[in-house]
């Protein structure tokens, strides 16, 4: 290798110290910071697009269990509408049942009776097959959500409103209700005290 052309390799090598002259110029600052705010805006905006991914999926999971719900309750509560006119057939059946007991019946209305609580049976298997179920009333605390008051009773051998006397029955359908119950409710029976000495002022 000859002297010229040692001299050139050495003059086309770039030494480290040479490297940091370099790098420290104001031009290399420049692009230096330069591309580093171009990175941090597009860190910035992959954030940004990755938050929106994120939100989009949460929706679309939202959206998802809401069809869902949307559709069981469809499936649930399709029967309605139908079940509300089924009630008052059930009510009737069981008027004529209560009508028709008699121990001393001839054998016609004997027959009657039986058929009677043959078809009272047949729907409460179909009610229980689509979970239609009566409303728990007599005997229980008045409960605004399933009874309906249609007066009020005193009475000193049940708490104050406890469904004392149904006057029809309620029903819900898969838990949700589809007839309040009717029903007469207890109230406080007043003080004998009191009626002493009002008979007495009397």
């Amino acid at each position: 290798m000859n002297n010229e052309d040692k001299s050139s390799s050495q003059n086309s090598s770039v030494e480290p110290a040479e490297l940091e002259t370099h790098i420290t110029d104001d031009g290399v600052k420049d692009e230096l910071n330069t591309l580093k705010a171009k990175l941090e805006d597009a860190e910035s905006k992959a954030k940004e697009n990755w938050d929106k991914l994120l939100r989009s999926q949460a929706d679309q999971e939202n959206i998802k269990r809401r069809t869902a719900r949307d559709l069981e309750n469809a499936h649930k509560f399709a029967l309605e509408k139908f079940a509300l006119e089924l009630l008052p057939i059930k009510d009737s059946l069981e008027l004529g049942a209560a009508a028709a007991t008699d121990d001393h019946a001839d054998e016609s209305l004997k027959k009657i009776q039986d058929g009677i609580a043959l078809t009272l049976n047949m729907l409460d298997s179909a009610f229980k097959k689509f979970n239609i179920e009566e409303v728990k009333a007599a005997g229980e605390k008045f409960n605004p959500d399933h009874h309906q008051a249609m007066s009020t009773q005193p009475s000193t051998d049940v708490e104050p409103n406890t469904v004392l006397n149904v006057f029809q029955k309620g029903y819900l359908l898969n838990g949700r209700l589809l007839r309040p119950a009717m029903v007469v409710v207890s109230q406080k029976a007043p003080d004998n005290k009191e009626n002493t000495e009002i008979d007495e002022m009397a």
